[in-house]
């Protein structure tokens, strides 16, 4: 197997894991809880937007998301954003827009235009593989063929996972590159995290606080070119916006990116392999969602696929 020269970041990165004493609390949870939770947190976000196309225009209810949190984070990092360079704000900013405006744009538009929502979810599953590629592209990182057979049998899980509920539609054919666009925003914003580790940064709530900040903005455009700004009277609303913003939002973006403290952007990606079938139960348990053997089966092979991964990245 062919192996990657260690980079700059790379090193810092080792430095940074085998020296933990500058932030203690990152390394008191184990890397796997953190990310048994993201898978949680993260598959939150498919079913409460499931949920709300009931009560409210999907752009209004992610505005409303994003500042909900802006509300709940503000007095824990006032401070903080008052001491920060400009040009971090301006990173933070950045990573944001493409994180949460462009992936969830992606998506939500394009099963608006009419992509079938199982497909669209799949496209966006190819986000390990997207990362992989940009960081091959854009970072000229080798991917060892463990990691690559990694990758593409965790991707054949997913496949089988969501195979029921697949289909190709009546789209028009520009819209299905809306949330492939999306995943691609998502992987971007992931490396582009990653590397800015190495300088001057900022605590998760105020990377959280200010990408949702920013987002919120995106969204308002969004949301006005539709129609009203102004918040859907009704408990479904409410129970949608609360869900999305404590779950999807603060658990499922915030552990996004304190896992990616932890470890590389592929391993990060490559757990929200398990998402759909966690979104799938999901679907079971509060919309009663049929569950089928191959579900289960993908899930076995997607857990594979995630496992050699892993493997690939301790070597």
């Amino acid at each position: 197997m062919t192996y990657a020269r260690p980079c700059t970041q790379t090193v810092h990165a080792q430095a940074t894991l085998t020296a933990p004493r500058n932030r203690p609390w990152l390394f008191a949870v184990p890397l796997l809880a953190l990310e048994a939770g993201l898978v949680l947190t993260w598959s939150s976000g498919f079913i409460g937007a499931r949920f709300s196309i009931d009560y409210a225009p999907a752009f209004v209810v992610v505005l409303w998301r994003c500042l909900l949190v802006m509300l709940l984070l503000f007095p824990w990092v006032a401070t903080e954003l008052r001491k920060t360079p400009i040009t971090v704000l301006l990173r933070h900013a950045g990573i944001g827009l493409l994180a949460m405006a462009g992936y969830l744009a992606g998506v939500v538009k394009g099963i608006e235009q009419g992509v079938p929502a199982g497909l669209a979810a799949l496209i966006a599953d190819l986000l390990p593989i997207g990362t992989a590629l940009l960081a091959a592209i854009l970072l000229k990182q080798r991917l060892p063929r463990r990691l690559s057979a990694g990758l593409a049998i965790g991707l054949a899980g997913v496949i089988l996972v969501t195979y029921d509920a697949l289909s190709l539609g009546a789209a028009p054919l520009w819209s299905y590159a809306l949330p492939l666009a999306g995943m691609l925003s998502l992987a971007l914003a992931t490396l582009w995290q990653k590397r800015s580790q190495s300088t001057a940064s900022m605590g998760l709530l105020a990377n959280l606080w200010v990408q949702c900040t920013v987002s919120a903005a995106g969204f308002a455009v969004l949301a006005a070119t539709e129609g009203s700004l102004m918040p859907v009277r009704g408990w479904g609303f409410g129970v949608s916006v609360l869900w999305t913003a404590i779950l999807s939002t603060l658990g499922g973006y915030g552990l996004y990116w304190l896992c990616l403290k932890r470890t590389s952007p592929t391993r990060v990606a490559s757990v929200l392999y398990l998402s759909p079938a966690v979104t799938l139960l999901g679907s079971w348990a509060m919309f009663d969602d049929p569950l089928s053997w191959l579900m289960l089966a993908g899930t076995v092979v997607s857990g594979v696929g995630i496992w050699m991964v892993v493997r690939a990245e301790a070597a």
